[in-house]
């Protein structure tokens, strides 16, 4: 299915709102014509009634009483068919009549006028229809006198006179509408040649090219959506290049293992005694074992990327047990003094498989670095608009010039002798970013060792 273009879908909804403007305008055109042509055509009449006046005031005032009515004759008669030569002009002709009353009767009438039986009319203007054909009548009363001047005026000639104005400017118009179209398309184009210029630059560019995108020669309205693309571009590019180091940081981890494997097998294969094959084979599960948690950290630090924030009220002292509940084995097994304290109803709004797994990762590296024997102690303290989280152990600690860069993949202390992919605080690190979770390292109240601090707002009460 074909999808219509910005410049159709553009020109489809500004094309009918012109020709809607354009017949609002032509009813407002209708009515202002009709009533101006009205006015003028009432004054005309009021003008006829005066000048019939004028010509026939020495007749109408010598009028006998009870004399018959006398016809003036139809102008075409008077003039020798004069008017016949001009067709418009007998018809304006044979659109007007007149009568002239004295007393109540019709003393002087025109060829065209109504007969006695339709009755004089009000003073002033009124509107009859006489045998099916609707009239205009001017009757004006002479002061002082039983006089009355009737003249009137087919109502069809004013509607005929309004009917051929429309008439002739809705022919220009019929040749104008396709000209005004097609204006209206070459505008629109011409407008979203810009964004047709944008496309095309994105369009036209290769996979590997994330430079940015030339903005200044775009409208100002589509200013914000190239430095929105640009954003994206910029983004994009960071992304890359830490996923391109990281894949080079995890090929050359994984080699390390996979290298050892491989020697430990050679040795394996020309071992001469069982008790060689049983110190390689112990080998060869350590290696294994490494080689796992490795995978396991890089699996958890690409799941920490594109895992989808799942947002909810969660209990930040349970999920705490929790954890060290799944590390109850490890804790018995070196005899390792870990305790849990703080607010059971502290909650925090937050993701909480994330949650789980930087506090995992934290008590990892504790365990991991807290000598046999050793102390724990995880807090959970209250502050303004904050809970915080504590993790405290008595290992070797971390030195204050290297606490920024541990939270870099792959990053080792050297003097640390534990195995380690370097992984576990870069984790904790990327979790605490998405989350907006402040992280700080110092030392334990006891001076020795490390302390980890975690600080989650606290949920609104709504």
């Amino acid at each position: 299915m074909n999808k219509s273009t910005l410049t159709r879908k553009l020109f489809l909804r500004i094309a009918p709102v012109v020709v809607i403007t354009i017949g609002v305008v032509a009813v407002f055109a209708f009515n202002s014509a009709t009533r101006e042509i009205n006015n003028i055509y009432d004054a005309q009449l009021i003008d006829d009634g005066n000048v019939l006046w004028a010509l026939l005031r020495r007749p109408l005032e010598r009028a006998p009483e009870g004399g018959k009515a006398r016809e003036v004759p139809d102008i075409d008669f008077t003039m020798d068919n004069q008017l016949a030569f001009n067709e418009d002009a007998d018809d304006y002709a044979d659109a007007h009549m007149f009568r002239g009353w004295v007393d109540g009767h019709i003393v002087v009438y025109s060829s065209t006028a109504f007969p006695a039986e339709v009755p004089q009319q009000k003073a002033g203007f009124s509107t009859i229809t006489y045998q099916g054909v609707a009239w205009r009548v001017y009757s004006l009363p002479i002061p002082d006198t039983t006089i009355v001047m009737e003249v009137g005026e087919k109502i069809a000639l004013r509607q005929q006179l309004v009917s051929n104005i429309l008439l002739n400017l809705f022919f220009p118009l019929l040749i104008l509408v396709p000209i005004i179209g097609f204006l209206i398309w070459l505008g629109i184009s011409s407008g979203l040649s810009a964004i047709h210029g944008l496309v095309g630059d994105i369009r036209s560019r290769s996979p590997d090219d994330l430079s940015v995108i030339p903005v200044e020669e775009l409208p100002r309205d589509l200013l914000p959506l190239g430095n929105s693309v640009n954003q994206l571009l910029d983004k994009l590019g960071r992304s890359l290049t830490l996923e391109r180091r990281f894949s080079d940081l995890a090929a050359h981890q994984l080699r390390t293992p996979q290298a050892g494997v491989k020697l430990l097998l050679q040795m394996l294969q020309k071992a001469d005694s069982e008790k060689e094959r049983q110190a390689i084979v112990d080998d060869l599960v350590a290696s294994n074992d490494r080689a796992m948690h490795l995978i396991e950290q890089l699996l958890r630090l690409a799941r920490v990327s594109h895992h989808p924030l799942t947002l909810a009220p969660v209990s930040l002292y349970h999920v705490a047990a929790s954890v060290l509940a799944e590390f109850g084995n490890v804790i018995n097994d070196r005899h390792l003094d870990v305790s849990l304290e703080g607010d059971e109803q502290a909650e925090v709004k937050t993701d909480e498989q994330l949650l789980r797994m930087m506090i995992t990762n934290l008590m990892d590296n504790a365990i991991k670095y807290t000598p046999g024997g050793g102390k724990i102690e995880v807090k959970i303290a209250s502050e303004t608009g904050f809970w915080l989280l504590s993790i405290s152990d008595n290992g070797p600690g971390i030195p204050a010039d290297k606490r920024e860069a541990v939270f870099q993949r792959f990053y080792r202390i050297d003097r640390l002798q534990t195995e380690g992919a370097g992984l576990g605080l870069a984790i904790v690190a990327d979790i605490a970013d998405r989350l907006q979770t402040s992280i700080e390292l110092s030392d334990p109240q006891w001076n020795k060792g490390l302390r980890i601090d975690l600080r989650f707002a606290k949920v609104s009460a709504d």
